[in-house]
């Protein structure tokens, strides 16, 4: 059974809209691999933007100036999420496992 909208269109879920990829059928961990990648593409842009240079030549920013910026609120939907999985593809590097609003607004998240 097909489910027409209001423009006689097919209303199709986002995980199906999503599984297709120009064309061509691809998994779910592909799709999310792909958005990972992108979100930290995107958090790099950002520290970038909001960041300093710091004493060793490399941007940093803090934790609070990023968590607090309304752009990144837009861009990002689950922040420290992205910056975790930054860190593990060592793109960045931060002091302890989990950043939280507030408890690390001083932590320097530096780009590697």
């Amino acid at each position: 059974m097909v489910v027409l909208s209001h423009f006689n269109q097919p209303i199709v879920s986002r995980a199906a809209a999503q599984n297709h990829h120009k064309g061509k059928q691809v998994d779910h961990f592909t799709v999310t691999k792909m958005n990972v990648e992108h979100e930290v593409t995107l958090l790099i842009d950002e520290i970038r933007r909001l960041g300093n240079t710091n004493a060793d030549g490399k941007i940093s920013v803090k934790f609070g100036v990023l968590f607090n910026d309304d752009q990144c609120a837009n861009l990002f939907e689950a922040l420290v999420g992205t910056l975790k999985a930054a860190k593990r593809k060592k793109i960045i590097t931060f002091e302890g496992e989990l950043l939280l609003q507030g408890v690390h607004d001083n932590v320097d998240v530096i780009l590697l």
